[in-house]
């Protein structure tokens, strides 16, 4: 574990798995960090090498208050993979994870394998999303954390991951999650994507209410080049609802 500094902020990362295996870099959502993968880790150590890295303003990476890009968070993660020893790598990205992967895919697409975008999106309500950051800004995390819960895991999750994800979303810096909100309020991926080049599969939760196939899912996967497409039984954060079907098809995927 260790921590790169770059202009603004200080990120955290973490390596696991096996060394000298393809790399394979995993994004969190946003309000949530690199522990969103967890469950995953045991159904990938063995085959990749690993890099976790907490989003700027989340996690253990602080980062100074402001608005972020979608740019900005794709540098991030471009420069703590070279602090790693990282050239090449593939990517999986959950929500704001994803909407990274694809900025990156697209500014740096020689240092890009393949890519997993994970309950995401190329385009989101811009206006709803400023109003969430004005709200986190004046009255903290506390206020938009029911919304966010809703969200995040369906009915059919388990009371731990559900209890752990909201103590973490209480727990964060308000101006983090909006400097985050901010990138995705104003990202400019939906008439980009067309020229991502890095082979990609689109995941979508059937319990997704944030970023479903209907709308988004089904976007990306008629924008990306020969994107392939996985529908798992989760809401929006599936690595906690759906670890080993997530894990399979990552892996299924990058070892084709």
């Amino acid at each position: 574990m260790a921590f790169t500094h770059v202009p603004g902020a200080s990120l955290y990362w973490k390596r696991d798995g096996r060394d000298h295996a393809p790399a394979l870099v995993l994004l969190n959502s946003i309000g949530t960090d690199m522990d969103l993968w967890d469950a995953v880790l045991p159904h990938l150590q063995d085959r990749f090498a690993l890099l976790r890295i907490d989003t700027r303003g989340h996690g253990a990476s602080v980062a100074e208050p402001g608005d972020f890009s979608m740019a900005r968070l794709a540098e991030d993660v471009l420069a703590v993979a070279d602090a790693a020893g990282i050239a090449r790598f593939s990517l999986a990205g959950v929500s704001l994870g994803g909407m990274i992967g694809m900025e990156l895919a697209l500014r740096a697409p020689q240092r890009l394998e393949k890519l997993a975008l994970v309950c995401t999106s190329a385009t989101m309500d811009s206006a709803s999303w400023n109003d969430r950051i004005g709200t986190v800004r004046a009255e903290g995390m506390a206020a938009i954390a029911d919304l966010a819960m809703g969200r995040f895991l369906s009915d059919a999750a388990a009371p731990a991951p559900f209890e752990s994800v909201r103590r973490q979303l209480l727990g964060m810096d308000p101006q983090g999650y909006a400097g985050c909100g901010a990138a995705i309020r104003d990202m400019d991926l939906a008439p980009r994507i067309p020229a991502i080049v890095a082979p990609t599969l689109v995941v979508t939760g059937t319990r997704d209410s944030s970023t479903p196939f209907a709308g988004h899912g089904e976007h990306l996967v008629q924008s990306i080049p020969g994107a392939a497409h996985v529908s798992l039984e989760a809401a929006h954060l599936a690595p906690l609802e759906a670890p080993e079907a997530l894990a399979g098809a990552l892996a299924s995927f990058l070892e084709s």
